[in-house]
């Protein structure tokens, strides 16, 4: 029963719920930036370089025979991927910059003097009436 318990306080931690948040929403963002970098960056590319298909680009090694598919560098999609990452590398680098200067705001924002609690009040009026008498 310990492993158990153990492994329930692990999996509901806060650290762990977020990371796994952090991991769904990246995938997702990794859809649109998939999606940004093959149907809105590349094909001007493409078309400024002459209608290349970058995805389409490969060196064939040995021709296809029979049912054996055809053996190819597809240095397209090695490219493709690269714009990817390098999208999704930038947007990271742009939220977590973002993030910083937030933070760097809340540390130059003075604190606020801490509340005095009710105790601390009820000493203060004390020692006010105490100094008056």
């Amino acid at each position: 029963m310990g492993i158990l318990k153990e492994f329930k306080e692990f999996a509901v931690k806060g650290n762990v719920v977020d990371m796994a948040v952090g991991i769904i929403i990246g995938a997702a963002f990794g859809k649109i930036v998939t999606s940004l970098v093959n149907d809105l960056i590349m094909p001007p590319i493409g078309v400024i370089l002459g209608g290349v298909d970058f995805s389409d680009l490969a060196i064939t090694l040995k021709d296809a025979v029979g049912d054996a598919p055809a053996v190819v560098i597809a240095y397209g999609k090695f490219i493709q991927t690269a714009v990817d990452f390098t999208i999704v590398a930038f947007a990271i680098f742009m939220l977590v910059k973002g993030i910083n200067a937030l933070k760097k705001k809340e540390e130059e924002a003075p604190a606020a003097p801490p509340k005095p609690s009710a105790e601390e009040v009820l000493l203060t009026e004390i020692r006010d009436i105490l100094k008056n008498r």
